[in-house]
């Protein structure tokens, strides 16, 4: 029998149905064994509604289990880098929600506490494991459009709950670290290359949280980006991805969630076609590339050199709109 990955999960988060619950039954090598959570009472809902067999009470009883191999951190982004740095000093592997930590001094810390435990850990920017993304990224490499220019991305979603912990400074908050992590992200696996900030402009929801934030950058091929996230902005609702080229252009409606509808349009040399890469979920191919990396060692398409890259350009995108990176810990 195949090996299994035994998969605990630190906490019980509205986005873990999604990512982890739902990919199960396509996913055979993973099994889910544990869940905890600070609230009891929640752990074991969760565990009840979705056959979860474990409930822990706490987050450091899941990490001593020794009947689980990995951990699933989908903890508010402040507590990233404390409990991944114990999953992985506790032997365990994870898989940690995006953006990985607060800012790059926290992301390097845990890079480092993966290599010395010899453990993988993963970030899951679910929407880099679909086969949309392959498509542009083989369109570009094929010189479709010629030399890239410019590159455009947004995130930019509502989130009318004025008391959500995406707003919470102290939890590490704010657009670019939510939204705009994926933004940033796309930016640089389209482009292959590390941007130089050369503006942002930031709208708050309170002091030091940005609700919105837009930037520019440049390269040193001379091509050009910009980049607009927001959770609450006159923008209430764009994702989407634009390249344009020497050749044409290439322009995909919703890079992040294609499994609930998108399209790919590429303008080449005058001639125009439109492409869908119907496949499973994006987070069903997450979970299943992870549990590859950590059972057969599979090389994982979001690196931890790619990780803390990202958190990096987003501690300089605040720096330029005149805000302070998410605090140090």
């Amino acid at each position: 029998m195949e090996k299994r990955l035994r998969l605990g999960l630190l906490g019980a988060a509205r986005i873990t149905p999604f990512a982890i619950m739902r990919s199960l039954p396509a996913v055979p090598t993973v099994l889910v064994t544990a869940v905890a959570a600070r609230d009891a009472t929640r752990a074991h809902a969760f565990a009840r509604r979705h056959g979860v067999p474990k409930v822990h009470t706490g987050y450091q009883a899941l990490l001593d289990d020794p009947e689980i191999d990995a951990i699933y951190n989908p903890l508010p982004n402040s507590l990233h880098a404390e409990w991944t740095i114990r999953a992985l000093e506790a032997g365990k592997h994870v898989l940690c929600e995006k953006p990985l930590a607060s800012n790059e001094s926290e992301a390097v810390r845990m890079a480092e506490a993966a290599r010395r435990n010899g453990r993988v850990l993963m970030e899951a920017f679910h929407y880099r494991f679909h086969p949309l993304m392959a498509r542009v990224l083989e369109v570009l490499r094929a010189g479709e459009l010629g030399r890239i220019e410019h590159v455009h991305t947004a995130m930019c979603i509502p989130l009318p709950m004025r008391n959500d912990i995406r707003f919470r400074l102290d939890l590490s908050g704010g657009a670019t670290m939510d939204v705009g992590s994926y933004a940033l992200h796309m930016l640089r696996t389209v482009t292959g290359k590390e941007p130089q900030v050369s503006s942002a402009r930031a709208t708050l929801r309170s002091p030091g949280v940005d609700r919105a934030m837009e930037a520019d950058f440049t390269f040193e091929d001379g091509s050009t980006g910009s980049m607009e996230c927001s959770l609450w902005s006159r923008k209430l609702l764009e994702i989407s991805l634009h390249v344009r080229g020497s050749e044409g252009w290439l322009r995909v409606f919703n890079p992040t969630m294609p499994q609930l509808y998108h399209h790919l349009t590429v303008v080449s040399r005058g001639q125009k076609r439109r492409e869908r890469v119907k496949s499973e979920a994006t987070y069903t191919h997450q979970l299943r590339q992870f549990a590859s990396v950590v059972l057969k060692g599979a090389a994982p398409l979001v690196t931890l050199e790619d990780s803390i890259a990202n958190m990096r350009l987003i501690d300089t995108v605040y720096r330029a709109a005149g805000l302070e990176p998410r605090a140090h810990t």
